[in-house]
């Protein structure tokens, strides 16, 4: 797949009246960070912001930022948004190093569907939603893929059970860390059904009274 790019402007003015303006204008004020280079100040326009984030490798999505005659290859490390209207309001963009592992965090995918799930009504617990693990750049995949197939009500699947290549991928999770269980699905009980008998009935007074506030028959 080609690398995406984006194009950025140089920012000429800083603090929070310029990036008001800035936003204003449609830009989105943004720093562009990383080892051994001076931070930039760019702007950068936000639909280039959602298309990278609301893509399928979201915020680990590298791809190439255009300012003046440079480029680098970049993620959108961090990013702020309006807590009202949602608009962006800030973006980091750290630049990476192809040849040089990093850290990420990486979604979990589940594929298929449990046997306990479909057979026996059981309940998928996603527990943990992304994996923490360290590759390079190039190597990065965009999901961890969990099949779940023959899983029954009572099995789990733990993070040393991931099925991934030791020599491109460094899992820094704990190997004990509960991904997702099949849980046995919830049953009332006939007590439980009483129970609900109980607090729902027509409450009576002693030795068959009206209660206050009824009418009597007539």
């Amino acid at each position: 797949m080609p690398r995406l790019t984006v194009e950025s402007q140089i920012r000429q003015e800083f603090g929070k009246n310029a990036n008001r303006r800035l936003r204003a204008a449609g830009r989105v004020p943004g720093i562009v960070y990383g080892r051994n280079m001076e931070p930039v100040a760019v702007s950068v326009d936000p639909k280039d912001l959602d298309r990278i984030l609301l893509s399928d490798t979201g915020h680990n999505t590298i791809f190439t930022l255009n300012y003046q005659d440079q480029e680098r290859d970049v993620l959108i490390r961090a990013h702020q948004r309006d807590p009202v209207g949602e608009e962006f309001l800030h973006a980091d963009f750290m630049a990476v190093s192809m040849d040089r592992t990093m850290a990420f965090d990486v979604p979990v995918e589940i594929v298929g569907t449990a046997e306990g799930v479909k057979m026996h009504g059981g309940i998928l617990d996603l527990v943990v939603r992304e994996i923490h693990l360290e590759c390079l750049p190039g190597n990065l995949p965009d999901h961890i893929r969990v099949d779940v197939t023959d899983l029954q009500i009572g099995d789990s699947v733990r993070v040393e059970q991931l099925d991934l290549d030791a020599d491109k991928v460094k899992i820094l999770s704990d190997p004990d860390l509960t991904i997702l269980t099949i849980a046995a699905p919830s049953v009332e009980t006939a007590d439980d059904q009483i129970m609900l008998e109980d607090e729902t009935a027509e409450p009576e007074m002693a030795g068959g009274d009206q209660v206050e506030g009824s009418q009597p028959a007539e």
